[in-house]
């Protein structure tokens, strides 16, 4: 029942076909005799256990359960083309559900689409998949329905669907033409495996539905694998302005499993109505029935080209970095925007975020897909095996020639040659989606603007320095931070430590220095502390790089004004921290990108994804983010990331007293000492927080 949305448009081709042709239906059926097999009354427990994993297997908690609702109790809306319809209730109510139907009137719905009412359902229902269930199945589905579920008394909603899509009649000549309601029959040439899986594909999975391309009536053109027209079966179609992609052979049968069973593989994640079918059907499939169906799949010839797969295991060796992403306006758009999540190399973060390269999302032909998620976000499935979810924000307040010059760089860089994307493309998509658009007033600068400057050069190296800090200064950076790990986007996000009109602040008295501070200084300090190194030249080619790119972000500003989004915010330093608290919230929200033990991640070649927050990779005791009402002020407006879809990371969204408690136990972890510390505040008024 995932396919929710697109298949009403079948009764627009059945009344189509009226109109070629007087056929008349008769809507009320014969009267239908109870003969379930299998049982007689009451079920046993097991028969009963066999039918709810069935009804896993045919999603059909999806559709019949609205959000915040009880089970199968229907009331969900389910927006189409055509209007409002809303999922009935399939509880044993015998009121306002299923309880008073007989089991053949209960089969009779689910092979042939017709209610116990006689009234024909719209084929947003998979009946034409569910028809080719065996009688076993269908029996132990109507014994979990009947008295696996809870009844819940809610009366139905009528539909808001205008006409002619209301006219049910036109459902039943749809039926006649299309519906082939004959149970599935095993290939005898093929394996047991082979034919689990087609039987799960053909039919309760009803796979088809979505990735099988549409006839002249809307109805799939084919239900499997044979006949004339065997070959466009599950090759691909569109739905919602997703791309259903061709799954004929298209991953190995491992890369598959990971996926139905995670949500997530290494080259690419699910998105779209796909996402729902995982979170409430696949992810609780047997290994057995998921591997039956990957090799189902995989099996079945198609002329794409099957790119070579990656290995499951994280590669060894580094990946490249295109060369174009700090030489063009889409690369440098996509070093500020992307880099974060999906990282330099387009490798993403395994089991967080999803890679690029390799991903068919971006190496589809028509970008129908990429455009809708970068448009309106997306959200990691949640699974027993990854319950932590996370967000891609909205990427709507960019300009459609932005967007398009971000997405076509990432095409370009591991899109295996897919064609660019155009700005007239992007905002077709926009027109369609309607996108809600971030309400910040912040202005956030566009790092791709650089190149307009005519000192390009030396902006794009300050920028990189800021990013890639750890990388370009070795003999300057003693642990795995960069600058960008407190000025988050390179300096460019509000209240994330942006560098907007900082430079004008500059010189400044600074109590912990006890004296004027320059911007070189202030430079240096962090160099010395936060990232346990040592300074730069005053002098250098580099610290002129820094300089030149903080008086481009200076934006106009002079000493004194107010700049929006300038610094990280507040947080109510009255609280008492509580470490103990704080070392659960730690593994809840900050484990999954600094470690277990705060050591930070790093890819299978070893390069550093997220740095370290304890320890001697991580900051020493004199950096402000060792003090913990300063870390806690960073934590609760900046981290963590993707917790939720605001622009431009998902970032923020914990308590003042979680993020005092989180701060206080990492704060006060091991890291280095800083040997100056003797020096800090000559004057007095040293913070209550400091280490020291």
């Amino acid at each position: 029942m995932a396919t929710r949305f697109h298949i009403i448009a079948a009764s627009a081709g059945a009344l189509a076909l009226v109109a070629g042709g007087a056929v008349l239906w008769m809507a009320t059926p014969p009267a239908l005799e109870d003969k379930a097999p299998g049982f007689t009354g009451q079920a046993d427990i097991a028969l009963i256990e066999r039918g709810s994993y069935i009804a896993r297997l045919g999603d059909c908690v999806a559709c019949h359960t609205e959000e915040g609702g009880a089970e199968m109790a229907g009331g969900r809306a389910l927006e189409t083309p055509f209007g409002i319809m809303r999922a009935t209730n399939i509880t044993p109510d015998p009121k306002t559900g299923i309880g008073d139907w007989t089991y053949a009137e209960f089969d009779r719905a689910m092979r042939k689409g017709i209610s116990r009412e006689g009234r024909h359902l719209y084929p947003a229902m998979p009946y034409p998949s569910y028809a080719k269930m065996t009688d076993d199945d269908m029996s132990a589905l109507w014994a979990y329905m009947n008295q696996g579920v809870e009844p819940v008394e809610k009366a139905n909603m009528s539909n808001d669907i205008g006409f002619p899509f209301n006219q049910r009649w036109g459902i039943g000549l749809w039926n006649t033409v299309f519906l082939d309601d004959t149970q599935f029959t095993p290939d005898p040439e093929q394996s047991d495996e082979w034919n689990r899986g087609a039987y799960l594909v053909q039919g309760l999975g009803h796979c088809g539905a979505c990735h099988t391309p549409r006839g002249v009536g809307f109805q799939e053109v084919t239900m499997d694998e044979k006949g004339s027209k065997g070959a466009r079966f599950l090759a691909g179609s569109k739905v919602e302005e997703w791309n259903a992609i061709n799954i004929r052979n298209l991953w190995t049968p491992d890369h598959m499993v990971q996926l139905l069973k995670t949500g997530q593989n290494n080259v690419s994640s699910a998105v779209g109505a796909m996402a729902d079918v995982i979170q409430h059907s696949t992810q609780y499939f047997t290994d057995e029935d998921l591997h039956a169906m990957a090799v189902y799949m995989d099996g079945l010839p198609t002329d794409d080209v099957r790119p070579a797969m990656p290995p499951l295991v994280p590669s060894t060796e580094p990946a490249e970095v295109p060369e174009a992403l700090f030489t063009t306006a889409g690369g440098l758009g996509y070093a500020q925007f992307c880099a974060d999540c999906h990282r330099n190399d387009g490798q993403g973060v395994p089991g967080v975020f999803p890679p690029l390269s390799g991903n068919h999302v971006l190496s589809a032909q028509d970008p129908a897909t990429l455009t809708h998620i970068t448009l309106t976000g997306w959200q990691s499935v949640v699974t027993e095996a990854r319950p932590r979810s996370f967000h891609m924000p909205s990427f709507a307040k960019l300009t459609d020639a932005e967007l398009a010059e971000i997405l076509t760089f990432m095409r370009e860089s591991w899109g295996e040659s897919a064609p660019a994307v155009t700005e007239k493309q992007v905002a077709q998509a926009r027109r369609k989606l309607d996108p809600a658009i971030d309400s910040s007033t912040f202005e956030t600068p566009r790092i791709a603007t650089l190149l307009d400057e005519p000192n390009a050069d030396q902006l794009v190296l300050g920028m990189r320095l800021n990013a890639q800090t750890r990388d370009l200064l070795p003999d300057h950076v003693g642990n795995d931070m960069n600058c960008a790990s407190c000025h988050l986007n390179a300096g460019t996000v509000a209240e994330g430590s942006p560098y907007t009109g900082v430079i004008s602040f500059f010189p400044s008295p600074q109590g912990r220095a006890g004296r004027e501070v320059t911007m070189e200084d202030r430079i240096n300090g962090c160099f010395r502390r936060s990232m346990n190194g040592a300074p730069l030249d005053d002098d250098s080619k580099e610290m002129a790089a820094m300089l030149a790119y903080f008086e481009w972000m200076r934006n106009e500003h002079e000493s004194g004004d107010d700049v929006p989004g300038r610094g990280i915010g507040s947080v109510d330093t009255s609280l008492t921290p509580d470490p103990v608290r704080g070392k659960e919230i730690y593994a809840e929200q900050c484990a999954v990108c600094h470690g277990d033990d705060g050591q930070g991640i790093r890819d299978g070649a070893g390069q550093v994804i997220y740095p370290a927050l304890w320890g001697d990779r991580s900051f020493n005791i004199g950096a402000g983010m060792a003090r913990t009402y300063k870390a806690a002020t960073f934590v609760k407006q900046n981290m963590p990331i993707a917790l939720h879809s605001t622009f431009p990371l998902g970032q923020g969204g914990l308590t003042d007293q979680d993020a005092v408690d989180v701060a206080e136990y990492f704060t006060h972890m091991p890291r280095p000492d800083f040997p100056d510390k003797v020096n800090d505040w000559p004057n007095g008024n040293k913070p209550k927080d400091a280490r020291y």
